[in-house]
């Protein structure tokens, strides 16, 4: 089978053309956006055209939250327009589109794990966009696969977790905000569940995260323990921080629904990061002291 991915460059891409080398069954093109922009619609027309996938991995996004809040127009070119254009082409090609969208769509008010019967009710502009995708997918086509994801982390730097590790070359001290929670996600297991539900013939909405919830300052926390890194590590609340775009509260997924179909438990999310620090440990240079800061 043929799978056309897009947004080459970013965490999640990365982790599926790592996966596809090793997988016999498959033949991965993957594109950045140099060489596909996905809110041209003539430019993606072209690239399913040509490359004939059986699947498209959709995998581009605009995910600057607070920079969403004063160009509104970027985020919704990439996350709405750019979706309604592989919705368009791929039900013109007969190709399979799976997209994949965020928490964020959510206010955070249910003060329970939100399920895919919920109603969503985004707060920024970056969460509005990423609905208005889904609804020009829905719309679109009726073959796809539309995973809601949150707090993704993986080999890269567009992800809490690298960010930690490079405040901790910094400051000693560090203050985490405590009143956002939410499930860390890793794109290994993103990966993993993407492709057992392509093989089952899964379609729909679906919520895909690892298990549990956490606030950011537990994440820190639990991350930092992992590294033996001696930071000190603060909670503190939102408002310590002059941020543009406003976070939901408690935006937790349940990912029954997912699991059920695929028949796969999905790792509690201290077991994922237990999994991503030490594939990290593994590829530093074996001079590389444990109690230094690991650059993941």
């Amino acid at each position: 089978m043929k799978i056309l991915i897009t947004g080459a460059d970013g965490q999640l891409a990365m982790e599926f053309q790592r996966y596809l080398e090793k997988a016999d069954c498959y033949q991965a093109t993957a594109l950045n956006k140099e060489k596909l922009d996905i809110s041209d619609l003539n430019a993606v027309s072209e690239a399913i055209l040509h490359s004939k996938p059986d699947i498209v991995l959709n995998c581009a996004a605009y995910n600057q939250v607070d920079k969403a809040e004063d160009d509104c127009n970027a985020a919704f070119k990439v996350n709405a327009a750019g979706i309604k254009n592989l919705a368009f082409s791929c039900k013109k090609n007969d190709a399979l589109l799976v997209h994949y969208s965020t928490d964020y769509v959510f206010d955070g008010t249910k003060e329970d794990f939100y399920t895919e019967d919920d109603v969503p009710n985004p707060i920024n502009n970056y969460g509005k966009s990423k609905l208005a995708g889904e609804r020009f997918l829905i719309e679109g086509t009726d073959n796809f696969l539309l995973f809601r994801v949150s707090w993704v982390f993986g080999h890269g730097k567009q992800n809490f977790l690298y960010k930690l590790t490079e405040l901790a070359r910094k400051d000693n001290k560090l203050k985490i905000v405590c009143d956002q929670v939410s499930v860390p996600t890793y794109t290994g297991d993103i990966v993993m569940i993407t492709m057992l539900a392509i093989e089952k013939r899964i379609r729909g909405l679906y919520h895909l995260t690892n298990s549990g919830y956490a606030s950011r300052y537990e994440v820190a926390r639990y991350y930092f323990e992992k590294l033996k890194l001696c930071n000190l590590l603060l909670p503190v609340t939102s408002n310590h921080f002059p941020m543009t775009a406003k976070r939901p509260y408690f935006s937790a997924m349940s990912n029954t629904k997912i699991s059920e179909a695929v028949h796969q438990r999905i790792p509690d999310w201290k077991d994922a990061i237990d999994r991503f620090v030490s594939g990290a440990q593994k590829r530093l240079n074996p001079e590389t002291s444990s109690g230094h800061v690991l650059k993941v």
